[in-house]
Formats: C-alpha cells, structure tokens, sequence
C-alpha cells in the first residue's frame, strides 16, 4: 500500500508540469504502455482474457500479433478447511489486435483460446476451448500539442463488451474453491476505463483504472464486479535500430462477491496486489515482448486460494 501512496503521489506531481506538446521520441509510439490493465480477469484471472498481463503493446501504435500467458494458482480442493491444496495452471493463447478508426479513436479486439488444468484429489482435470472474445473503443480526451514541452500528457477513456464465445459449465464450480475454471463467464460483460499517460523524454508512467460490470448468465451464475488499478514506468532505449523499452511496476485487482439465484456464494471475493516488470524490443516492423508479474499482498477467497505468478510473451507486427 506504502508504494501504491508513492506511485499516486509522482504522478500528482507531475501533472503540475502540464505544458503542451505532442512528443515524437521515436518511430515506434509507447505512450499507450499497458493500457486496459487487468481488463476482462474474472474471479482472480484464471477465466480472463487479459490475464491481467495488459491490453495493448509498447512499442507498436497500431498492430496485430499472438501472446501466450500463463498463469499459476494454488487452492483448495474442497469447500472444508481440511480439504486438501491443489496446483492449477491457466495457459492462453490470444490473438489481438489495435487499429486506429481516426486520429483519436482506437478499436482494440482480443480473441483468445485457452488450455487449462488442474490436479484434483480424483485425478488431473483439463478443459479446452475458445475464450470470451472482448471489443474495445477509446476516445482521447486530451493530449498535449506542441514541440517545447518538458512533459507530455494523454488521456483515454472508453468502454466495451467482453461476448461470451467461451463455454460455462456449471461442473466445474461443483464443490471447488475456485470458481473460475472455465473457458468463459457465459455472459456479457462491460468494462469502463481510463487511462492516463505522462512522460519527459524517454522516461514515462502510465496509469490506468477500470471498472468491468459484470452481468448474469444463462445458468444464473454472476461473477461480481471488478476494479483495476496499475501504475507503470517505462523508459525507452534506443539502439542503432533497435528500441528496447523496460518496465517495472504495480498493478492490483479488487473482486466483489459473486452470486447465483442472486444470492452471494462465499469465498468468492478478495484482493490482490502484483509487482509487474518486463521488456519489450522491436526492430521495423517487428517487436517481442515479455513481462512477469508476482503477489506482493493478497486475499483470495478468504485465504482458500493463492497466486503464485503470472507471465506472458507476444510477437507483434506493426500495420
């Protein structure tokens, strides 16, 4: 929490800086680093999309690629404080893409395919499938103008609709901790969002919050709502003809209750905070990008389940 204060405070502080400016550090455009962090993670992320790993690219402004991320659970198997821990591993493979409509509208789409499993006292448990297919708009409210700046600012807001592509099977949340072991929510789902962009040179912070409403589905499950929050610093490198951009930062996830016949299920909500780094190079119009993220502070399901890691790695091809 102590860091998370120090993050919002630079950030205040450097918005007294708000001169104008459009800045042009390098062929590539970064200034939307991590934007829609957290987005579309359902219960803990292991039915997200995002996977919490990000919703767009570094160093391409406009793009289409795959990214593979993983990520790693622990809880119990069984609703008793004596049932025993298991292992659960969440992998995705996600095709996505960013594509400007004018100079201040962005459609980002994500459509991802997941294999995931789990090794539960009867045996390994192991489903396989097309995900929710997520859309996103985002207008840009304000962006700095002018070539004399010290810092250059830009802020998004937007929403959209996560489509419920991915199959929900009631068995799989049969007497299981874990309420997320699925392909997809089963239903459709809204996420609001903001994002707010600072830099001076080459170094910058991105921050982003966002709120995803989250509806009922066909087999009167809801996941509860959720709200996001990350602050991220970047700093971009440039070498001969490469640009090599490395991150480091926070970024936490806060889970209401979720309900079915519209009566709260326990242990279903909690709290997570992450520490996040990576590294991005690209090279014309190539980039690859890997980033990391580990539980700093977490409450997950009353105690019953624990994040072990997430990472994730992406080629991308700039249009």
């Amino acid at each position: 929490m102590k860091k998370l204060i120090v993050t919002c405070f630079l950030l205040a502080g450097f918005s007294v800086f708000s001169f104008t400016e459009k800045d042009s550090i390098s062929a590539f455009t970064f200034h939307r680093l991590e934007m829609m962090e957290d987005f579309d993670c359902d219960a803990c992320g292991c039915s997200a999309s995002g996977g919490s790993m990000g919703f767009s690219s570094m160093l391409n402004n406009n793009f289409v690629g795959l990214r593979y991320f993983k990520q790693s659970y622990t809880s119990r198997d069984g609703i008793f404080a004596n049932s025993p821990w298991i292992d659960e591993n969440f992998n995705t493979i996600q095709a996505w893409a960013r594509i400007p409509i004018t100079e201040k509208i962005q459609i980002s789409a994500l459509v991802p395919y997941h294999f995931h499993e789990r090794e539960l006292t009867a045996g390994t448990q192991s489903i396989e499938g097309l995900g929710d297919i997520t859309i996103m708009g985002l207008y840009t409210v304000y962006e700095t103008k002018k070539d004399s700046t010290v810092f250059t600012h830009k802020l998004n807001v937007g929403g959209g609709v996560k489509i419920p592509t991915g199959k929900f099977k009631e068995i799989n949340n049969l007497g299981t901790i874990n309420q997320s072991f699925q392909l997809g929510t089963g239903s459709w789902d809204f996420p609001l969002v903001t994002e707010y962009v600072i830099k001076h040179k080459n170094l910058g912070l991105n921050t982003t919050v966002n709120y995803i409403l989250k509806t009922e589905n066909t087999k009167n499950y809801q996941y509860g709502d959720q709200f996001n929050y990350a602050g991220t610093f970047f700093y971009l490198f440039n070498a001969n003809d490469f640009q090599i951009v490395p991150q480091a930062g926070l970024a936490g996830e806060v889970y209401q209750t979720n309900k079915q016949y519209n009566l709260d299920l326990p242990n279903t909500a909690g709290d997570i905070l992450f520490g996040k780094f990576g590294i991005e190079a690209g090279k014309d119009r190539f980039s690859i990008g890997i980033n990391a993220m580990l539980p700093i502070q977490q409450n997950l399901s009353n105690g019953n389940m624990e994040a072990n890691y997430r990472w994730s790695i992406n080629l991308n091809y700039t249009l």
